[in-house]
């Protein structure tokens, strides 16, 4: 056997130091990818479908989506919570006599329940916007008790999320349900609504006291279920 050289071939040599990427920088990649991909599914999946989408298949979009975060037991348990939080909104909507549609998710940014042909009302809007953050408190309580009966981390950690989404709820921020408690307490300490001037003082004041005791039953919930890091 004849040995043959090739006047173009340049021989195989080492990367320089620095020049592939280091395991660090896959992890972050790898994390992005993750995240990124349930919102591309979820952006293609509303522009194809709309709203039907929305209504009928957010719920399990928004499952598979925390489920490639944090796995899918974590997943299942914090859509629950959220459902439990838009129930109450929509139990609380329903008893009043109003026209609310079923909860609709939206991946990675939560749940919300719309009221059809609703005249602002600022007690109505009030009972109703306190009633998702109550609602979701007590979900999030009956895991604390479930976890510490079976002495399990996970349910604490859902409890312990729970609490933290409901509290995070109360902001009086914006379009956040604390914002539009906020609102209506303006409204009612104004005297304003569809009762006497005296009576809504008064109603403010109740609505400022239920949102107090709220907030502050979902920080000791959140004391409760806190589970140490000894990682950190």
């Amino acid at each position: 056997m004849s040995n043959r050289y090739d006047t173009d071939y340049e021989p195989v040599t080492a990367p320089e130091p620095g020049t592939l990427p280091s395991e660090h920088d896959r992890s972050r990649r790898s994390l992005l990818g993750r995240l990124l991909a349930p919102l591309v599914v979820a952006v293609g999946a509303i522009v194809k479908f709309g709203a039907f989408f929305l209504k009928f298949f957010g719920i399990f979009l928004a499952v598979g989506g925390y489920a490639l975060i944090w796995g899918w037991s974590f997943a299942i348990g914090v859509v629950l919570l959220i459902l439990v939080h838009e129930l109450g909104h929509y139990i609380e909507a329903r008893r009043l006599g109003l026209d609310p549609q079923l909860p609709v998710f939206i991946p990675f940014l939560g749940a919300y329940v719309a009221l059809r042909n609703v005249r602002f009302d600022p007690w109505v809007n009030a009972r109703v916007s306190l009633a998702g953050p109550v609602a979701g408190g007590l979900g999030a309580g009956a895991c604390l008790a479930a976890a510490v009966a079976v002495d399990s981390d996970l349910l604490r950690a859902l409890a312990y999320a729970g609490f933290l989404l409901n509290l995070i709820n109360l902001a009086p921020i914006g379009i956040l349900d604390g914002g539009h408690v906020l609102r209506s307490w303006r409204v009612l300490r104004a005297g304003g609504g569809s009762v006497d001037p005296r009576r809504a003082r008064r109603l403010s004041d109740v609505v400022a006291v239920a949102s107090l005791l709220t907030a502050a039953a979902l920080v000791v919930g959140m004391v409760a279920a806190h589970v140490p890091q000894d990682r950190l």
